[in-house]
């Protein structure tokens, strides 16, 4: 009877330690998976935000300084629009219409509307667009510039600077991941900018009758039900570049990403971290943020000041950090309003070197 009741211990003992065995492989099998999921993402930087809360669901190198490419226009639109009305008539100048080089196709003395310019600039990423609303606002770029940078400040972004409207390339221009999630939420406030960037196709005309066909360079678009709108980007320095809000049962989760290497790449994994940020938000989950010492020093860029009164869960598989963290009516129409007009040419945009390409 003795060696029975020892032999049922013994066992009893070794079933124990076989669960805590498999529960220790569940964990590290998590832990894995968490980590290899942070390394398939290709982008240098990316961020996915609780728009509601401004809170951070999940990032890896969320204060990694990088170029913003024309993500910028996200900028530029919300200065535009709390500074001009959309009924706003202007004269397109030569300098705006030379801003290479992707062009909506403004020719010199073009009047236009203020909302026409902004749909230009936001579907097109156009470039002559961008500098036109500039002139408009400001009177110059320069002065534009640091109206952006202003508004910078102004919505609390710490680690973001603007050289000029459009994102072209140039020295001590950057954003991060972070600040711009932080762009997009402060965007989505204003009902016509969700209007804008979450048009597929637009038919906008100058106040002389001169048509432009516009196509938004944001392909989730006609992928992605749960899609409000989004902003692209592209520099050889600054790589695909992209940020957007999805709405799913009344929630709205913000993604940025900077520095993806291809588009393909770009929309992928913008649809995976949409579906992760509403599943940290259903499940209640806990934050992660990573930190990829490699994309740190191949970007030779140090790490912004990045501070934030919640407290995350921090991992990282190859850094250790410690993080806290006259006005006239506007002549725009939607796909669904344009109707082919006989002997009505629409111009076409103008793509062509490095530089900003959407």
């Amino acid at each position: 009877m003795k060696n029975s009741s020892q032999n049922t211990v013994v066992s009893s003992q070794e079933r124990h330690k076989g669960y805590l065995f498999i529960l220790l492989l569940f964990t590290v099998y998590c832990l894995l998976f968490t980590v290899a999921y942070a390394d398939e993402i290709h982008p240098r930087a990316a961020v996915v935000m609780d728009a509601s809360t401004g809170r951070i669901l999940y990032a890896k190198n969320p204060n990694l300084r990088l170029p913003p490419a024309s993500t910028t226009k996200l900028m530029a639109a919300i200065v535009a629009i709390e500074k001009a009305d959309l009924s706003d008539v202007i004269r397109v100048s030569k300098n705006a219409s030379r801003a290479s080089p992707l062009k909506a196709g403004f020719e010199e003395g073009d009047e236009v509307t203020v909302e026409t310019l902004l749909y230009a600039a936001l579907l097109e990423s156009a470039n002559d667009a961008a500098v036109a609303l500039a002139e408009a606002v400001a009177g110059s770029e320069k002065r534009f510039v640091h109206l952006m940078n202003r508004k910078a400040i102004a919505i609390g972004l710490k680690d973001t600077k603007f050289i000029n409207s459009s994102g072209l390339p140039g020295p001590g221009q950057y954003i991060t991941a972070f600040d711009l999630s932080k762009i997009m939420r402060y965007a989505l406030r204003y009902p016509k900018l969700k209007e804008i960037i979450g048009t597929r196709v637009a038919g906008v005309s100058t106040e002389k009758g001169n048509d432009l066909f516009l196509k938004n360079t944001n392909r989730l678009l006609w992928s992605d039900e749960d899609l409000i709108g989004g902003k692209t980007g592209y520099t050889r320095r600054a790589r695909h570049c992209f940020v957007c809000a999805a709405e799913r049962e009344k929630e709205i989760a913000i993604v940025a990403l900077l520095g993806s290497p291809s588009r393909e790449d770009l929309w992928k994994e913008t649809e995976e971290l949409i579906g992760k940020g509403f599943q940290i938000m259903a499940n209640k989950e806990e934050p992660v943020i990573y930190f990829t010492k490699s994309d740190y020093d191949s970007f030779n860029l140090k790490r912004a000041s990045y501070k934030k009164s919640l407290k995350f869960k921090v991992k990282s598989s190859k850094l250790k950090e410690k993080t806290k963290f006259a006005k006239k009516k506007g002549k725009v129409k939607t796909v669904a309003k344009i109707k082919n007009k006989k002997g009505k040419n629409y111009r076409v945009v103008k793509k062509g070197g490095d530089g900003n390409k959407g």
